[in-house]
C-alpha cells in the first residue's frame, strides 16, 4: 500500500459553474509519484494542483515514451462518489505500459492513487445528470537525455477535471465518416496502447470530417483499408440482423472498459455478441438490404454515442432513422444508472470512494 503525503491547497480554487465543458477547468490537487531506475516507483504525493517542472531535454517531448488513461468518478443518488471498474484500468495502464517500456505500476497502488485524490476533491464531482468528474492518469518519460532508448526516470501523474457531456450533442445520433485515406494504426504498431501517438496521428481525418459536417472518424485497418477498427474516441458496434457485432481486438484496437461493460450487458440479455473481422462493405450491404439496425459508439468519456449517419465514399447511411435506437438507449440508461448507483450492480463494476 502506498504511503501517500498529502498538501492541501491553502488556496482553493472557484468551481466552475453552469456548463462544465470537457477538460477546460481541473481541481484543487493532483497526484504525483516518481520513478527511478534502480529504486522503483516512490515518493507518492497529492499536491496543490500547478505547472510541472521539466528539463527541456525530457524524452517525453523528443520521443513520446508517455501513456495515459481516462475514467470517471460519479455522485450517486445516495450522495456517495463512485468510481466505475478502476481496476480495468489499471490492467490496461499496465498493457501500454510495457508495450512503451514504461515500467508496471502495481494495479493497487493505481487504484489507491485514484481513489485517494478522488477523496480529496470528492466536492468536486458534479451531481447534475450528464456529468462527472473526469480522472486522467499519465506516466511521461522525465530523463533528460536525447538517446533514443527507454528512459530510466517517469513521471505518474493524475489530474482531475470536472466535465459536461463529452459530445455537445448529448445523448443524440451523431454522424462519422469513415475514412479511407489515413491510417491512425497497424498490427504490430501500438494502436491498443493508450498512448498520445494514436491520437495525434487522428487529427487531420478528424479536421476532414467535421468540415464534411461530421462529429467523428470511423477507422479502417492499416493494411487492407477495408476492416473496420474503432472511432477516434470510441469502440464501435453495429447490430445486423438481430445481432450484436463489434470488430475483434486484432492489436491496433483499443480495448474498451465500455466496450467489456456493453458486451457483457447484451448477453445479459439474450443477444448474439459477435466479436469478429467486419468490412466496410458488409455493413453498407446490410444498409442496403435493410439489416443495418444500428450502430453506436462505446466508450469512457462518451458513454453511449447513436450514429445517425455512417458515410464511406459517396454513400451516406441512415441507421434508425437518423435517431436513438432502442438498444443504444437502453445501454446509456443501464451503463449510466449503474455508474450512479441507480441500478443494481450484478457485475460488482462500481466501486465505493
Amino acid at each position: 500500500m502506498l504511503d501517500i503525503k498529502i498538501t492541501k491547497n491553502p488556496q482553493p480554487q472557484a468551481k466552475p459553474e453552469g456548463d462544465l465543458g470537457f477538460g477546460r477547468s481541473f481541481t484543487d490537487h493532483m497526484f504525483l509519484m516518481d520513478y527511478t531506475e534502480g529504486i522503483g516507483w516512490h515518493d507518492p504525493r497529492i499536491v496543490p494542483y500547478g505547472d510541472l517542472s521539466l528539463s527541456p531535454a525530457s524524452m517525453v517531448f523528443h520521443y513520446g515514451q508517455e501513456m495515459f488513461e481516462g475514467m470517471k468518478a460519479y455522485k450517486g443518488q445516495d450522495g456517495e462518489i463512485y468510481l466505475f471498474r478502476p481496476e480495468m484500468n489499471g490492467k490496461r495502464a499496465n498493457t501500454t505500459n510495457e508495450r512503451l517500456c514504461i515500467p508496471q505500476l502495481p494495479v493497487s497502488d493505481f487504484v489507491q492513487a485514484v481513489q485517494s485524490l478522488v477523496s480529496i476533491d470528492r466536492d468536486w464531482v458534479p451531481s447534475d445528470p450528464g456529468t462527472s468528474l473526469y480522472i486522467r492518469p499519465f506516466i511521461i518519460a522525465t530523463e533528460p537525455f536525447l538517446g533514443v532508448s527507454p528512459a530510466k526516470n517517469f513521471l505518474f501523474a493524475i489530474i482531475m477535471s470536472p466535465s459536461g457531456l463529452y459530445l455537445m450533442s448529448g445523448l443524440k445520433a451523431v454522424g462519422i465518416w469513415v475514412e479511407d485515406d489515413y491510417v491512425r494504426a497497424v498490427r504490430g504498431g501500438v494502436g491498443f496502447a493508450k498512448t498520445g501517438g494514436n491520437y495525434v496521428a487522428g487529427l487531420i481525418a478528424q479536421e476532414k470530417a467535421q468540415k464534411e459536417g461530421y462529429a467523428q472518424v470511423l477507422w479502417l485497418d492499416g493494411i487492407e483499408r477495408k476492416y473496420i477498427e474503432e472511432v477516434g474516441s470510441m469502440n464501435i458496434f453495429f447490430k445486423i440482423d438481430g445481432k450484436v457485432v463489434t470488430p475483434a481486438l486484432s492489436g491496433s484496437i483499443l480495448s474498451g472498459i465500455t466496450r467489456d461493460s456493453v458486451m457483457t450487458l447484451c448477453r445479459d440479455w439474450g443477444f448474439v455478441v459477435e466479436e469478429r473481422p467486419l468490412s466496410i462493405d458488409e455493413v453498407v450491404a446490410a444498409h442496403r438490404a435493410g439489416t443495418l439496425e444500428e450502430v453506436f459508439g462505446t466508450g469512457t468519456a462518451a458513454v453511449i454515442t447513436p450514429v445517425g449517419t455512417l458515410r464511406y465514399r459517396d454513400e451516406v447511411m441512415t441507421i434508425a432513422d437518423g435517431g436513438i435506437g432502442s438498444l443504444s438507449g437502453k445501454l446509456y440508461d443501464t451503463v449510466t444508472g449503474i455508474q450512479r448507483g441507480e441500478l443494481e450492480d450484478k457485475h460488482s463494476w462500481r466501486v465505493l470512494v
